[in-house]
């Protein structure tokens, strides 16, 4: 995952912090990630969620807010307002670039900044929120016990995660000024409300109120048991996958020249290692992604099927299709072909048909089940035709395979 690290000038004019996190390969869209209240486009979550979001070739932005991070400024001059309006900048740095945000994801607070923004960044089509807070008012109760102080001094240090951090009373009468669900009426856009039940800091109420005020298309996911800065990996690898999918529908589909060109040529599988894991691979084929990993057991995370379910899916896919297009040319009444397959080490010696008698042999078991009013004579044919499918003849016949540098 390539990242490239550079700097915008904020709401403020202020420098900002900022990081685009490419894929290996196309970028299919770009997203802009805004991060929890008092946090950094460093966070374990926001750079594991932007590191996921490439797996699906999804470029994503991230920025520090004024005073945050790496980013000029001071925090306690920042409001929710100069927030909202970092974001604003942002989404125009990308633009001129040529990489416009099609997809907003904001984080906590950050959530609530996105969905204020949106309207101002008519690029986008879907807005994605993580343990946002129906009102940004809601940040207050982190510092409850010194809301009277702030007011009467007009600036107070809070602690807040164990960092210091200095509030001023303008962000309380900015906070308070703001009616967020009446920008969620007036969305516009494709949203999704990712929570936890669970989430102590950000309680599941908030999510119910963004929800039940946006219009269609939305969509809720629950986050389970996750915490509230997703601090879990797995957590946040599963909220990246997810946007992706879910984005997918509301974004244009990648054109690729070489395939409008060439549509029955063969398609270049290119593997490569995401870095998210230990074992995690991206394989592209034109404008498809897939993860492939190894189960927990094997030293994986389980985040996408093995090199061998990949091997029994191909073979399951192929007998699908080759019986598919033999019924339908033969106009025989096959509603539904289901393929299950399975793969285990035999000793040779039990295999009587095999010409190998020695050491261990791969066999993989094939159980066909067809649905429809077929007679016995057609079942027997259909069998017989998935024998023929491509993958099943590539795998029984002898294979040769070139292994060289890349230049």
């Amino acid at each position: 995952m390539p990242s490239e690290k550079f700097q915008f000038a904020g709401s403020s004019g202020h420098m900002l912090a900022a990081a685009l996190d490419r894929p290996d390969g196309d970028i299919r869209a770009t997203a802009l990630l805004a991060h929890c209240f008092t946090c950094s486009k460093d966070t374990l979550a926001a750079k594991r969620i932007a590191a996921a979001l490439t797996v699906h070739g999804i470029a994503v932005l991230r920025f520090d807010f004024t005073g945050l991070g790496s980013s000029d400024g001071e925090f306690a001059n920042s409001t929710f307002t100069s927030n909202v309006e970092d974001l604003v900048h942002a989404a125009n740095h990308l633009r001129a670039l040529g990489k416009a945000p099609t997809i907003l994801i904001g984080h906590s607070l950050g959530g609530a900044a996105i969905l204020a923004a949106a309207s101002e960044i008519p690029e986008a089509k879907a807005v994605v929120t993580i343990a946002a807070p129906s009102d940004p008012g809601h940040v207050t109760h982190l510092f409850a016990d010194r809301l009277h102080d702030i007011r009467e001094q007009g600036e107070v240090e809070v602690n807040l995660a164990g960092r210091p951090f200095r509030i001023k009373r303008a962000f309380l009468d900015d906070v308070a000024e703001h009616n967020l669900l009446a920008k969620v009426t007036k969305l516009h856009k494709a949203l999704l409300v990712m929570q936890a039940p669970t989430d102590d800091t950000v309680g599941i109420d908030n999510a119910t109120r963004i929800f039940v005020a946006a219009k269609h298309p939305k969509s809720f996911v629950s986050l389970d048991h996750a915490d509230h800065l997703l601090t879990d990996r797995a957590d946040a690898t599963y909220a990246a996958d997810v946007i992706a999918a879910w984005a997918s529908r509301y974004l244009a589909p990648v054109q690729h020249a070489a395939a409008a060109t060439l549509p029955d040529a063969p398609r270049q599988i290119v593997v490569a290692e995401t870095r998210a894991n230990k074992f995690q691979q991206q394989i592209t084929t034109g404008p498809h992604r897939l993860i492939a990993d190894e189960p927990v057991a094997a030293g994986g995370e389980d985040t996408g099927p093995g090199p061998y379910d990949l091997l029994l899916s191909a073979l399951g896919a192929c007998t699908a299709m080759t019986m598919r297009m033999y019924a339908d040319r033969k106009a025989l009444p096959m509603e539904r072909v289901q393929v299950t397959l399975n793969h285990r080490k035999i000793y040779a010696k039990d295999c009587e048909e095999c010409e190998t008698k020695d050491g261990m042999l791969d066999q993989i078991e094939r159980v066909i089940a067809i649905e429809g009013a077929l007679d016995t004579e057609q079942r027997t044919k259909l069998m017989e035709i998935a024998d023929k499918c491509p993958v099943h003849r590539t795998l029984t016949s002898e294979v040769r395979i070139v292994t060289k540098a890349a230049e």
